[in-house]
């Protein structure tokens, strides 16, 4: 079984309206795996929007 790299990213987005950030180890760091990091972390019901990912110093 091959495991991925993957690199620690930081996602920056709105949640219910509220800025907020998490970290997370990412192989892309692109939208869509963010997406799915930031679904793990919070429940359906919350809103989810503006999220940009970038590489954590």
């Amino acid at each position: 079984m091959t495991v991925a790299q993957t690199t620690k990213y930081v996602i920056k987005y709105k949640l219910n309206g509220e800025r907020r950030f998490e970290f997370a180890q990412l192989v892309n760091g692109t939208e869509e795996e963010a997406k799915v990091e930031l679904a793990k972390l919070h429940g359906q019901e919350d809103e989810i929007s503006d999220i940009a990912v970038s590489k954590a110093l």
